[in-house]
This record gives C-alpha cells, sequence and structure tokens, in this order.
C-alpha cells in the first residue's frame, strides 16, 4: 500500500461563488506552504510536491483560495517502509472555534502492517465522528462514507463556511500508532510523502452571497448540485458498504461505552 497512490477524492460540503477552479490546476498555482517550509518542493512544473517530516519539523501545504461545494482531487504516495508514529493528513477545513471540517488522515504503522485510514467530520465545531479503515489495494473512486444533511432535526452540517484545502506530515507517535505504544524510528527519518495531480473541480469563496449561488441548480457549472451527487447511486451504496464490511475498524456510531449510551443523533438516523 505505502509504495502505491492512492487516488483522494472529497466532496466538500459548502458554500461558495460561481467561479469554478480549473480542472488542471496545480501545486505551485493552487498552494502555499503554510509550515516547514524547509521541508517540503515543489517541482516538475508544479505537478509534484513532496513533503516531508524529520526530527525537526514536518511540513504543510494550503491552498490559496477557499472553497465550498465541489470535489477536490490528488495522488497521495504515503511514506513507505516503517512509517510509525506519523501521519500523513488531508482534509478541507474552515477556521474559528465553531469551525467545519472533513478529515482524512492516514496513520502510520510499523514495516509489513497497512496504514489506518481515520476520518472525521466537523460541523460548527462539533467532532468526535471518527471513523477508521484498513485499505484495500485499489482505493481510487470508492465511496467510504456517508454524512447526510439533517439540520432539519438539529444536526449541525457543515455548508456554510469557506474551507481550505490542506495536506501534511507530521509527528503524531504519541497517539497515531498502537495508541502511542509505538514510537517514531527517527533512524528511518526523513520520511517523505509524495503527491502529484492537484485538482480542483470547485467554487471559489466570494463572499456570504456565494452561499445561495453555488447551492443553486440551475447552472450547469454547478454539477455538485446535479440529483448524481444528492446521493449515492444503487452501485456506489454496494462499494461503499463492501468496504464497510471488510475493512472498517472503528464507527463512533457502535462505540456505546465511549458515549456512554448517550449516541450522537445521527447515529439514529438511516445512513442514505
Amino acid at each position: 500500500m505505502a509504495e502505491s497512490y492512492i487516488v483522494i477524492f472529497a466532496l466538500v460540503i459548502s458554500s461558495m461563488t460561481l467561479v469554478v477552479v480549473p480542472v488542471n490546476g496545480n501545486f505551485h498555482k493552487s498552494t502555499t506552504f503554510n509550515w516547514g517550509v524547509n521541508n517540503s518542493v515543489i517541482w516538475g512544473g508544479g505537478d509534484n510536491l513532496a513533503l516531508v517530516l524529520n526530527n525537526v519539523s514536518g511540513s504543510g501545504i494550503q491552498t490559496k483560495k477557499q472553497f465550498l461545494f465541489g470535489s477536490i482531487q490528488m495522488l497521495i504516495k504515503l511514506v513507505p517502509g516503517n512509517s510509525a508514529g506519523t501521519v500523513t493528513a488531508y482534509y478541507v477545513s474552515s477556521v474559528g472555534s465553531r469551525h467545519d471540517e472533513i478529515d482524512f488522515e492516514f496513520l502510520g504503522n510499523v514495516s509489513g502492517q497497512p496504514y489506518i485510514i481515520h476520518t472525521n467530520v466537523f460541523a460548527q465545531g462539533i467532532g468526535n465522528r471518527e471513523q477508521q479503515f484498513y485499505p484495500w489495494w485499489l482505493v481510487d473512486g470508492l465511496p467510504i462514507r456517508v454524512f447526510r444533511n439533517q439540520e432539519s432535526i438539529g444536526i449541525p452540517y457543515p455548508n456554510a463556511q469557506p474551507m481550505r484545502v490542506y495536506s501534511s506530515i507530521w509527528n503524531a507517535d504519541n497517539w497515531a500508532t498502537r495508541g502511542g505504544l509505538e514510537k517514531i524510528d527517527w533512524k528511518s527519518a526523513p520520511f517523505v510523502a509524495r503527491y502529484r495531480q492537484f485538482r480542483a473541480r470547485a467554487c471559489r469563496w466570494g463572499g456570504f452571497e456565494s452561499i445561495a449561488g453555488c447551492a443553486s441548480n440551475t447552472t450547469r457549472t454547478n454539477f455538485w448540485a446535479s440529483p448524481a451527487y444528492a446521493r449515492l447511486s444503487y452501485a456506489q451504496v454496494g462499494q461503499m458498504m463492501w468496504v464497510r464490511n471488510n475493512y472498517m475498524i472503528y464507527d463512533y456510531c457502535k462505540d456505546t461505552k465511549r458515549f456512554n449510551g448517550q449516541m450522537p443523533l445521527e447515529c439514529s438516523q438511516p445512513m442514505f
């Protein structure tokens, strides 16, 4: 798994203006280093990126623009070999104490053991919605989880705050691998995550008027507002259930001990 690129696709559930980011965007044009600039490099005309973790620093990027509805895609090659204690994160997030966020975090492991795909959803500053999966060989294009809009029954939903796209590699050996039992082996440093083909098909935030503009299904540029993106197809439901039945290792909606029996409201609602 660590030797192959993973296609990461996220449906950004927010709001935006009617300007669509070109499909052929790249790291040089679309992103900036937000920390660890000395541990980062872009090459190949902006289509290739490497983020590095060593015993001095990790590193990370963020998009220059803020987005709302749309899709973000890139290829990520995770740290090969012994990656225990490292986390390679890919997420979209707004800012502030009541922020919205959609997370994919790849938790490193000792050599020969699979990564763990750690996912979470924050809405209005409330998270604690973790689900974890072991990766399968062909990750590309398969849905792994759904978070429905159920604002009508009081469940916060991330659809009204602009988000940037972030990715980073960092030291999380206090929790990432076997609850912190496996530490980073700095003799194996530097740890390098490689990226290719950043593609953003999403609307740029242009102020609060963007919320109504990009939620509209009256323009062909708003592909995310079409019925095809309102719910998973029958085939996609089957794919997601295959992943969840065979590779899911943690679901917050089944952790009754954690919540003392007071489960989050969405856990009692239909998934689809």
